[in-house]
């Protein structure tokens, strides 16, 4: 089982302590009550969604025998317009660098992320459309 314990700081601001024994911070904005002091806890869902698929594609190229020098996950998310305005869609766009790396295999690994192993993108799934684009050295795939 996973777990978390949520605490008050004051104001708009909360501490998270992980069952890992991670903290983080979080807090709204300054025109709601906020401080600005830590993300949003929707800029952690994204956050979460990136590490995720992002943590499955590294281990999925490595076994795949496929070098590469950084990988990054950009992610944008559309939210309903009414309350609790949850994410209509998510559009993630994974960008590798490095040399001879095979699209086939890059494809494969996004594919296992985002159909068997992410268990974020998994729950996203069930109320979102989640749309992914993949770039090798700053070049769209097909």
């Amino acid at each position: 089982m996973k777990e978390a314990i949520i605490r008050w700081k004051g104001g708009m601001a909360f501490n998270a302590h992980t069952g890992s024994g991670h903290d983080l911070v979080m807090d709204a904005r300054v025109d709601v009550g906020g401080e600005n002091s830590g993300p949003r806890p929707t800029e952690l869902l994204l956050a979460a969604l990136g590490g995720c698929t992002g943590m499955d594609v590294v281990s999925i190229l490595r076994k795949m025998q496929v070098s590469f020098d950084r990988l990054e996950i950009a992610i944008e998310a559309n939210e309903a317009t009414d309350h609790p305005k949850s994410f209509t869609d998510f559009h993630l766009v994974y960008r590798v660098w490095g040399s001879d790396i095979p699209a086939e295999k890059l494809k494969r690994a996004v594919e296992l992320s985002e159909t068997k192993y992410c268990s974020v993108g998994g729950l996203f799934r069930k109320g979102a459309e989640v749309m992914s684009k993949l770039e090798i050295n700053g070049t769209v795939i097909a």
